[in-house]
């Protein structure tokens, strides 16, 4: 190839790429998308985990929804309140005051209260012992089985198995929501922090029913529920629950609990 050729290639090549760069670039600015400059503020604020526990695709996501309105400033479980007053400093609104919820585990069937039906061989995941006979070998169909699979789902460090039961550290909780999704037996809900006394069984079978698999089950027997006098205790499905707004912490609920299903937390 002659020099004239060469260099007639290499203008072509040269001129093409800037003809393509300008259109880029005059492309690039017409259809810009503007976006609110308050979003990366929020974004800087916001822990970093995303953990979806706001509901949202992360946090850059809970971000937009703030500044667009969609959603409060205290949207994130994971900084609470903290994180909410920056970011109402960000909005230039006042932030809400909300309490501090943390997740908790509605079972105390430890080794030493329940029983079990067989010797499981399988993989220590608490998803796939679900589909084993009587959803695991624990004798309690509704009961935790302690493979861990809420522990490893926390990234928070908040989550153990204690004598087979998992348990939750309140301090360390985030109320990200993610043990609650991992629970097949959908045993993990949130409570206030300051919450006083928990029902800490979820079986949902007659009181007989319940004795033959676990010691400290609830039996439905409404004792607690007559003694509060609240009226923060109701009886559904054989089951107890106390409404934490109402509870005032006074523990006789816990006392009358023939089978100690009641816990001070």
């Amino acid at each position: 190839m002659s020099v004239t050729g060469i260099i007639i290639a290499v203008s072509v090549v040269g001129g093409a790429g800037l003809f393509i760069g300008i259109f880029l670039s005059v492309a690039g600015n017409v259809f810009k998308v503007e976006t609110n400059p308050l979003v990366d503020e929020i974004t800087e604020a916001l822990p970093g985990n995303n953990c979806g526990g706001c509901g949202y695709a992360g946090c850059s996501g809970l971000a937009e929804a703030i500044a667009g309105g969609s959603a409060p400033v205290s949207g994130c479980p994971v900084g609470g309140e903290p994180v909410a007053k920056v970011i109402a400093g960000i909005m230039g609104v006042e932030a809400e005051a909300s309490d501090k919820m943390v997740a908790h585990v509605k079972c105390k069937g430890t080794c030493e209260q329940t029983f079990s039906n067989y010797n499981y061989e399988g993989v220590k995941d608490c998803r796939m012992a679900n589909f084993v006979p009587s959803g695991g070998p624990k004798s309690c169909d509704f009961g935790c089985m302690g493979f861990g699979t809420c522990m490893n789902a926390c990234e928070f460090g908040a989550i153990s198995i204690v004598d087979g039961i998992a348990v939750i550290d309140k301090d360390k909780c985030r109320a990200c929501g993610k043990c609650i999704e991992a629970c097949p037996k959908h045993l993990i809900e949130l409570i206030p922090y300051k919450a006083k006394y928990i029902v800490e069984c979820a079986n949902r079978d007659k009181g007989p029913l319940v004795m033959k698999v676990c010691k400290t089950g609830c039996i439905g027997c409404g004792l607690c529920a007559k003694e509060c006098p609240k009226e923060a205790i109701t009886v559904e499905n054989s089951l107890a629950h106390i409404d934490q707004e109402k509870c005032v912490g006074c523990g006789l609920c816990a006392k009358k609990c023939p089978k100690k299903a009641i816990s001070a937390l």
